[in-house]
Order: C-alpha cells, then sequence, then structure tokens
C-alpha cells in the first residue's frame, strides 16, 4: 500500500508539469499493475529534451529505416559553479518511428522520446564491452523552436 501511495503522490506532483505528463501516464500503468497484485519489473525510459540535429533516416543491410535521435537534457540542479548540467542523449529510433521523426522536427525541436534501455556486448581490440543505448518506442512533439520564433 506504500508503494501505492508514493505513486500517486508522484503521479500529481508530475501533473502540473506539462513535460512531465508522459512519466504521469506511465505511473498509472504501474498502479493498474500493482491492483493486480504483480510485481514490478519495468524497462522504461522516458526523456524530454530538445533536438540537437536534424534526423537523417538510414537504411540497414535487411531493409529496416533506421534513426539516431539526439536530445539535449539539462539537469533540474545546478553544480558546484552554479551552473546547470546538460546531458546528450542519442537514442534509436526504426521504421515508422524513424520517418515520422524526420519528417516532422528539426533541431531545436523539444520531443518526448518513450523507450527502453537495450544493452549490447561489444568486441573492441579483443576487449568486451557492454554498451547501452535507448530505443525509441514512440516520440511525441511537444513545441517547435519555428513556432516559439514567429510568437515572439
Amino acid at each position: 500500500m506504500l508503494k501505492i501511495f508514493i505513486l500517486l503522490q508522484n503521479c500529481l506532483i508530475f501533473l502540473f508539469d506539462f513535460s512531465k505528463l508522459l512519466v504521469c501516464t506511465q505511473f498509472l500503468y504501474v498502479l493498474v499493475y500493482l491492483f493486480k497484485g504483480g510485481d514490478i519489473i519495468l524497462n522504461q525510459v522516458i526523456l524530454v529534451g530538445r533536438l540537437t540535429r536534424d534526423i537523417v533516416v538510414n537504411q540497414s543491410e535487411n531493409g529496416t529505416k533506421v534513426a539516431t535521435i539526439s536530445l539535449a537534457i539539462p539537469r533540474s540542479f545546478k553544480n558546484s559553479d552554479g551552473i546547470y548540467d546538460t546531458d546528450f542523449v542519442d537514442c534509436t529510433a526504426f521504421d515508422y518511428v524513424a520517418l515520422n521523426s524526420s519528417e516532422y522536427v528539426k533541431k531545436g525541436d523539444i520531443l518526448g522520446v518513450k523507450g527502453r534501455l537495450q544493452s549490447k556486448i561489444v568486441e573492441e581490440n579483443n576487449i568486451k564491452k557492454t554498451v547501452y543505448e535507448i530505443i525509441c518506442e514512440k516520440v511525441t512533439f511537444l513545441s517547435s523552436k519555428q513556432k516559439e520564433e514567429v510568437e515572439s
């Protein structure tokens, strides 16, 4: 019951911030799952950030369309110098998500990305490394930089 209270509390806080509305819907899914008596095992990533470059769609060897979505995401706290640091995160989109994203968004637009964290083992110079990437399942177009400039 304590888990449910904490999730509800977080959900209500997120409702007041539009950019975090995506997160709130995920809490509601978790609540439904909890009421059914399940344990929470979840691999889900939700990011909201500004696109750092235009999206280019490439085609893989097997014909799948692939695009890299690069987001700049400012942290919610200041560092020791009093400056907000920014994280730069690359996300991989496939097929329909890749094509739609490349068609409708441009550098500087704000996007919401919902996806999953995926790991793979890569071997370089006979050394095996684990590499993590974010696979986009859904991209939400939140605002356009061009629209903001027109309104100013």
